[in-house]
């Protein structure tokens, strides 16, 4: 949805440094275990301006906001993708409704008030299977509300990477789209704060692609970010959208820029990691230093954590869309903060960081962190209003057309989820409509970014679905590929979801109707899946038989560990994911009768 040709209006100055609003302290809590500052700060020194207002003493308190995995999200996300869980003082769990940038201007613009060293950073993920209000325009839209947002700084995450190198530079650096050209009638400037990319490299020359650090100052206080993302950015992203990049080790990455920081005189250093844990609780306040300190949490990040050089004083992260704040002890024994903010703009955290104006390096004992709710019982920030207003009058032509009507909730949580068989089964549909010789379909749940909510989401009525909601669901564009397969390699590809690089994590694909098996997660490795069990429309999978497969293009290129699917053989590239669901929907529901969500009972589970 191009508009004229580009109109080159004079790009308005980058900013360097800010000075931001001054108003009442936000109090944190999540204090490491001793909150209490080094005795030496009594010789001689005034503490007077240890809190948001002062800044003559020797300590100074830095507040840093952080936030991750937006993905474009400038509407508050519908279904559970909008809620939050809050574990109650007696133990009980109640749910609040998220999110919205409209909302989180809000919330970071009233923390930030008396807070005059104030700084914003984001954990990566901030576009990239966005919804359509931001994906239609190729996340023009999120960049202006960032930056409108005042983010200072963000590492890159896997989904910066998904239009490829050459796209991000654009978001980075602005102009209009190479092939869309100006969607305005005013040339797109690109993000006001850098994208950090320490571990990302130009296999030609071997350099960073964007900048790996960054430094922000504020009257003699220096706190520098070095930004990163996960090492297996390349199995979760296509091929083509890391093409001629090397992705390094993440401890290693921030250990080496720790040291160029330290040579330049910056000692306070935090690290912006995109990749992440797992919380023992899903409750966002729950305690994960719980009995001891990162007892809570397991995953990348815990080991990460555990090896990134103590110069290093906090780890902001992401990816996993999980939320904590926890303690990780650092290589020489020393607390260490780690958090994230779950995802979809929901969550903030708020990190008090004590500056040592003696020594310019952070007090870590008197670190404080806690994530905060982005309530929607607070005012709209009226600029992001009239930013979403205007985005939506462009995309109203196309996201408001229904295309399917469902009966209620169809929800994408779960080992097998109602969505996913929905969006498998309507993959084998559109494989048989190219050949009919398509014997089943293949999805992989993190190409599902949303749930198929029944209320209505906008002025089209409960039940019915919109291209837009539609566009929230599969963003990624990727095409439906048909691929012929042996049966030995069908069932060594069923056996990839829980072996191999997915044994520790495993990735349960989504299956469409008439393919059915049992998971025993008693077992360990590729014997979770039980080989005797694996039955297509109730007969054996032979090992020896070919069999023609419908999945997206990821899947099919071997994307999220599994190198098998892109074994296959007589390949056949049909139209994007988002055709096929629509296709389904529409031939298979009506306002009469609405699509019911499905069982999800393909799967048999032992556990």
């Amino acid at each position: 949805m191009p508009a004229t040709a580009p109109s080159h209006h004079p790009r308005r100055r980058r900013r360097t440094t800010r000075l931001l609003a001054a108003a009442a302290t936000v109090v944190t809590a999540g204090a490491l275990a001793a909150a209490a500052l080094p005795a030496s700060a009594n010789a001689g020194e005034s503490h007077r301006g240890h809190g948001g207002h002062g800044g003559h003493g020797r300590y100074q308190d830095v507040q840093l906001l952080s936030f991750n995995d937006l993905h474009g999200n400038l509407e508050p996300p519908t279904g559970s993708s909008g809620r939050v869980t809050e574990v109650q003082p007696d133990g009980t769990t109640k749910t609040i409704d998220a999110g919205g940038i409209e909302y989180l201007a809000t919330h970071l613009r009233e923390a930030r008030k008396g807070n005059r060293y104030s700084i914003t950073a984001a954990g990566g993920d901030m576009v990239g299977a966005s919804p359509l209000l931001s994906g239609l325009f190729h996340d023009e839209p999120t960049i202006e509300a960032l930056n409108k947002l005042d983010l200072d700084v963000t590492s890159v995450g896997n989904h910066e990477f998904d239009e490829g190198a050459k796209e991000l530079a654009r978001l980075q650096n602005g102009g209009c789209h190479p092939t869309e050209g100006c969607y305005t009638d005013e040339e797109f400037e690109g993000a006001d704060f850098p994208y950090l990319a320490a571990n990302v490299l130009d296999e030609k020359t071997g350099k960073p692609i964007l900048k790996p650090y960054w430094v922000w100052k504020q009257k003699g206080v220096k706190v520098g970010f070095i930004g990163v993302t996960l090492e297996g950015t390349p199995d979760i992203v296509s091929a083509e959208g890391v093409k001629g990049l090397a992705f390094k080790d993440e401890v290693e990455t921030i250990n080496k820029y720790a040291k160029e920081l330290q040579r330049q005189g910056v000692k306070s250093i935090v690290a912006l990691v995109h990749e992440g844990g797992f919380p023992a609780s899903s409750s966002y306040n729950y305690d994960c230093d719980s009995p001891g300190a990162g007892d809570g949490i397991s995953g990348p990040i815990a080991d990460i954590a555990k090896n990134v050089t103590p110069q290093v004083d906090a780890l902001v992260t992401g990816h996993t869309h999980a939320a904590y704040v926890c303690t990780i002890p650092d290589p020489a024994g020393k607390p260490r903060m780690v958090t994230s903010a779950s995802s979809f703009g929901r969550l903030y955290t708020d990190t008090t960081l004590t500056y040592d104006r003696a020594t310019g390096d952070i007090a870590r004992t008197a670190v404080k962190s806690a994530n905060h709710v982005v309530t929607r019982d607070v005012p709209k920030a009226p600029d992001m209003t009239r930013l979403i207003d205007r985005w939506s009058t462009l995309a109203a032509p196309i996201g408001n057309r229904a295309i399917g009507y469902v009966s209620g909730d169809i929800d994408r949580g779960g080992t097998e989820s109602p969505l996913g068989d929905l969006i498998a089964d309507a993959q084998l549909a559109y494989g048989k409509t190219q050949d009919p010789e398509t014997d089943l379909a293949l999805m992989n749940p993190g190409g599902i970014r949303a749930p198929l909510t029944y209320a209505a989401s906008g002025g089209e009525g409960d039940g019915v679905v919109t291209y837009a909601e539609g566009f929230t669901v599969q963003p990624f564009a990727n095409t439906v590929n048909l691929k012929d397969y042996t049966g030995a390699q069908l069932i060594q590809v069923l056996k990839e979801q829980v072996s191999g690089p997915n044994e520790a994590a495993p990735k349960i694909l989504q299956i469409s109707s008439g393919l059915t098996y049992t998971l025993d997660l008693t077992k360990t490795g590729a014997d979770r899946v039980v080989t005797d069990s694996i039955r297509l429309d109730g007969a054996p999978i032979d090992e020896n038989a070919t069999y023609r497969v419908a999945s997206n293009s990821f899947l099919a290129g071997g994307g999220d560990g599994f190198p098998t699917l892109n074994e296959g053989t007589n390949e056949l590239v049909g139209a994007d994911d988002l055709t096929a669901l629509e296709q389904y929907l529409t031939a298979n529901s009506s306002a009469a009768d609405p699509i019911e969500p499905p069982a999800a009972d393909r799967i048999t589970i032992v556990q």
